[in-house]
C-alpha cells in the first residue's frame, strides 16, 4: 500500500493536475460537524433513507423529480406517525401516482421509522447515534443499518450517510478498484476480512493525510480510470 500522498499525485495526474483535482473535491459540501449533524430532524434521516432505497437499481433522475410528491405522500416522514402505519395506509400508498409503487420499498420506510424511533430511544435521537458514531469504525456502522435497518446494507447505507453530511467513504466500484491496485484487498468480496482491511487502510490515509474520509474515498475513486 503506497503513501496517500502518492495515490493523490495519480488522481491529480488523471485529472489534469492538482487544480483540477481540488476543483472536483470541492463540488461537495465536506463533512458536517458533530453539532450540526445533532441537529437534523430524525424525519430526515428517514426522508434521505427512503430516497436512497427508492433510487437503489432505478433512475435517480426519476426519483428526484417525484421526491416532492414521496415528502407530500409520506406527510414529511413523521417517524412515530410511519412506524406504526396501518394496512389501509399501506393500501392508499400502493396506488398513489405520486410515488413509485413497488410494495417492499415501501414497506421499508415503516421499517426504518422503526428502526429510527428505537434509536432515538435508546440514544435520544437517532440524529445523535449517527452524529456520535466514529468515522474510524465506519464498517462497524454500516452493520448496524444492514442488520437494524431495512435495504441500508451495502452502498445504499453507505450513500445515505454521505450525502447527510456524515463523514464517510463510499465502496463504490472505482475505490473498490483503487483498493485492490494497493493491495488493501485482494477481491471485490466485501467479507468480513475485507471490510476490516479497508477500514484499516482509511484510517491510516486519513490519520496521514489529514483528508477526511469523504476525500480519500473521491480521491481513490479519481485514482481510477480515463486520464481526462
Amino acid at each position: 500500500m503506497r503513501s496517500f500522498e502518492d495515490i493523490e499525485a495519480l488522481a491529480a495526474e488523471k485529472k489534469g493536475g492538482q487544480e483540477a483535482l481540488d476543483a472536483l473535491l470541492a463540488e461537495h459540501n465536506p463533512p458536517k460537524s458533530v453539532a450540526e449533524l445533532e441537529k437534523i430532524g430524525d424525519a430526515r434521516w428517514l426522508s434521505m433513507f427512503t430516497r436512497c432505497v427508492f433510487q437503489a437499481g432505478f433512475s435517480w433522475k426519476v426519483i428526484d423529480q417525484k421526491w416532492p410528491g414521496f415528502e407530500e405522500a409520506f406527510q414529511g416522514f413523521d417517524v412515530a406517525r410511519l412506524a406504526f402505519l396501518p394496512d389501509e395506509d399501506f393500501e392508499a400508498l400502493m396506488h398513489d401516482t405520486r410515488i413509485v409503487r413497488n410494495g417492499q420499498k415501501i414497506k421499508s420506510v415503516q421499517a426504518n421509522a422503526v428502526f429510527l424511533k428505537d434509536l432515538a430511544a435508546e440514544h435520544g435521537s437517532a440524529a445523535k447515534f449517527f452524529a456520535h458514531y466514529p468515522p474510524g469504525d465506519q464498517i462497524g456502522l454500516m452493520e448496524v443499518l444492514k442488520k437494524r435497518g431495512s435495504r441500508l446494507g451495502g452502498n445504499t447505507g453507505q450513500i445515505a450517510l454521505r450525502f447527510m453530511g456524515k463523514e464517510s467513504f463510499v465502496l463504490s466500484g472505482d475505490v473498490v478498484n483503487a483498493l485492490i491496485r494497493e493491495n488493501v484487498i485482494e477481491s471485490d468480496a466485501m467479507s468480513k476480512k475485507n471490510l476490516k482491511a479497508i477500514q484499516v487502510a482509511f484510517n491510516e490515509w486519513r490519520a496521514t493525510s489529514g483528508r477526511s474520509l469523504n476525500e480519500i474515498s473521491r480521491i481513490l475513486a479519481f485514482s481510477v480510470g480515463s486520464r481526462h
